[in-house]
């Protein structure tokens, strides 16, 4: 590789962090903001939701660099797998914990 590919593609990949960094930051400003101005409840819970989701999203793709290209589907599936997992802990946990409120009462 020559020195001037290789100065262009750390460029490139300081391009993307740069990218990816503003657009994590500004969607993490958007929750403050919403919950700052005070949205109703339901607004409010809708933006912030639209706004984590593309927080996932920006991390995968700036962060992890991980796409839907069929080259990382194997990286996909692992991500679907870990998501899966810890949704079965967090449900089991907030069901164990439902139950023993509901038995303390």
């Amino acid at each position: 590789m020559t020195a001037g590919k290789h100065d262009q593609e750390k460029r490139r990949e300081l391009r993307s962090y740069v990218v990816g960094f503003v657009a994590a930051a500004g969607l993490t400003t958007l929750a403050f903001l919403v919950v700052a101005v005070g949205m109703t409840s339901s607004t409010a819970y809708l933006v912030i939701g639209a706004a984590a989701l593309a927080q996932v999203v920006v991390h995968f793709r700036f962060f992890l660099h991980i796409g839907l290209q069929r080259s990382t589907s194997d990286d996909l599936q692992l991500i679907l797998f870990t998501t899966l997992i810890i949704t079965l802990m967090a449900g089991g946990t907030i069901w164990i914990l439902g139950n023993l409120h509901h038995r303390m009462i």
